[in-house]
């Protein structure tokens, strides 16, 4: 049994200047989840503070397949057009490997779990 899908955008606390802005995704990200995700990115971006950062917390996601990686890498691509940062936290050994067999890995930066 797989978790359900759920995407959910938390600011900093701290409410200060480029405050980190998190995104945590929890289930799989495959076709039938990655519009949401894109979706769910792109106004996590729109939130975010000038040149702030944008992580996705892929702890509790043990799954992508290659939806889910065009949905990150245009994200990617949204977060570097408005000036952000947009980085992967506690991806599972799935997703690094499929970062790795795209050639896609050295795109996003990582960031330790918590």
């Amino acid at each position: 049994m797989t978790a359900e899908f759920d995407v959910r955008a938390d600011r900093g606390a701290d409410g200060g200047v480029r405050t980190p802005v998190v995104v945590h995704v929890s289930g799989e990200i495959d076709i039938r989840h990655a519009g949401e995700l894109e979706s769910r990115l792109t106004a996590a971006l729109s939130q975010a503070e000038p040149a702030a950062a944008v992580i996705v917390d892929l702890s509790n996601s043990s799954f992508c397949d290659s939806s889910g990686l065009t949905a990150l890498l245009r994200a990617r691509e949204a977060a570097l057009r408005a000036g952000h940062t947009l980085s992967l936290a506690a991806p599972s050994h799935q997703m690094l490997r499929l970062l790795d067999l795209t050639g896609t890995a050295e795109l996003f930066p990582l960031e330790p779990a918590g």
